[in-house]
């Protein structure tokens, strides 16, 4: 069996009283695409800013390609920069996320810049970065205001392919954009992955866009993974009572808010205890 690409294990995290990750343990081969799935609260962004590093586990373990991803005191340049060749992240907005003051091609040839390719040879990758994503010259001298919402993920796609990482994280990566232009950058996506093998870390709250993009999905509630398996599978027939909720929750014909709200206050409703099968203890005479 091959060495996963990503592999955590027991994963925690607390935020002083709350339990943001319990446990998680999750697993993506090189070239994988894993979705998770949750309602907002359930701790996927958690979860990446920890792979990323921005945030630090209580306990557990991540490894990536065989060795440990831990944090180092004021890492040097040249760690920083091959944590970036690792993992890349999509935000959910392209507009926050790129610098509205420089136009597409100056935000790629910057990551290139870093990552000490310049000259011919970065106007050879910029050209390359930019046909992968599907986008010319006239977006390239572009700046970000002056473009489509798609372009604009787009140019955050492209922009996170500059370091070559080998894991993608998109958390929520197409919410913003509307169902065609959603389409449009899955359709894209899965393109990227074929001709590159990258692998993808895919958060999204919608069920329609893992399936379409993942091999395996991990749901989430409350910090912990209940199901996990192939996504067809899991997606069509759910074991877990949370992730047939998710599934009935999707508005379709038929489909009935008090039948939700019903299954959703049952499941959020404490199993009754367990009646003891011990005797009543009773009381001796006195004297």
């Amino acid at each position: 069996m091959s060495t996963p690409l990503l592999a955590v294990d027991g994963l925690r995290k607390n935020f002083g009283d709350l339990r943001a990750l319990d446990d998680v343990s999750l697993h993506i081969p090189p070239g994988g695409s894993l979705g998770i799935v949750g309602e907002s609260g359930s701790g996927k962004t958690t979860l990446a800013r920890l792979l990323l590093g921005l945030d630090q586990p209580d306990a557990g373990t991540i490894t990536f390609d065989g060795a440990p991803r831990t944090r180092v005191h004021r890492p040097r340049k040249a760690v920083r920069l091959e944590r970036a060749r690792q993992i890349q992240m999509v935000f959910q907005d392209p507009y926050l996320s790129l610098d509205p003051r420089i136009t597409v091609h100056a935000t790629l040839a910057e990551v290139l810049r870093l990552h000490r390719t310049s000259g011919a040879e970065a106007a050879r990758r910029i050209s390359s970065l930019l046909d992968l994503v599907g986008l010319g010259t006239r977006e390239s001298a572009a700046l970000p205001r002056e473009l489509s919402g798609g372009q604009r993920q787009r140019v955050a796609i492209a922009r996170a392919l500059a370091a070559r990482p080998q894991l993608l994280i998109l958390d929520e990566a197409v919410a913003a954009l509307d169902v065609s232009v959603q389409a449009q950058i899955l359709n894209l996506l899965a393109d990227i992955r074929e001709a590159t093998r990258i692998g993808y870390l895919f958060i999204s709250h919608d069920l329609a866009v893992v399936a379409h993009i993942t091999d395996t999905v991990a749901v989430m509630r409350h910090g912990s993974i209940v199901e996990t398996g192939p996504t067809r599978q899991i997606l069509r027939t759910p074991a877990h009572p949370y992730t047939r909720l998710l599934r009935a929750s999707v508005p379709r014909p038929g489909w009935d808010l008090h039948d939700i709200a019903a299954a959703r206050a049952a499941l959020d409703t404490p199993a009754p205890p367990v009646p003891s099968t011990r005797r009543p203890l009773t009381k001796g005479p006195t004297t």
